[in-house]
């Protein structure tokens, strides 16, 4: 007698689950989440709320203390706020909405602790999170050469046919409204 292929799968193998009996889109919204802190509503609406008993808690001497120590050992300001916004948040303390408007305010109020303590920090986790929206020209070029050759090839030959002209692109000078003012 020859195994059928649910039999050497095993019953209740992954390969033996209907692909299609997930929950559908939207499931999670008809269900009742008050079990959970953050299903109920928040402690504070109030980001000013909010932010007074974070800088309550900042201030106890033993989240100060353990607060300094992390910084110190490299932990940047960033982490530990958005740390402190999501524990706070699933204990109900208040909304997503609320978190982003006090995470810069309190982020600072980090930075001024550290400076106090003459503690050096870091405010972000990535040392070039400032300039990440910038793109070098190399890499813009690149891009558009990849993903809209057609224009890619069309800049290219108008770069070219300056350089044959006898106009080299040149870099632009940077412009300040002193030298604005010698110009007139």
């Amino acid at each position: 007698m020859a195994e059928t292929d649910a039999q050497i799968l095993g019953r209740g193998s992954p390969e033996q689950l209907d692909p299609f009996a997930y929950a559908p889109a939207g499931h999670s919204l008809t269900q009742d989440n008050s079990r959970w802190p953050w299903g109920k509503p928040p402690k504070h609406a109030d980001p000013e709320d909010a932010l007074e008993e974070a800088m309550r808690a900042l201030k106890r001497p033993k989240n100060r203390n353990e607060l300094m120590k992390l910084l110190m050992v490299g932990v940047s300001v960033e982490v530990l706020v958005e740390g402190y916004l999501l524990q706070s948040f699933q204990e109900g303390k208040f909304t997503p909405d609320v978190a982003v408007l006090i995470k810069p305010i309190l982020a600072l109020a980090i930075a001024d602790m550290a400076e106090d303590e003459g503690i050096p920090y870091r405010l972000f986790e990535n040392d070039n999170a400032m300039d990440e929206d910038e793109m070098d020209d190399e890499t813009f070029l690149r891009m558009m050469q990849q993903n809209n050759p057609r224009m890619f090839d069309y800049v290219r030959e108008r770069v070219n046919a300056q350089i044959r002209a006898g106009l080299s692109p040149k870099k632009p000078e940077e412009e300040n409204f002193l030298e604005m003012r010698e110009a007139e």
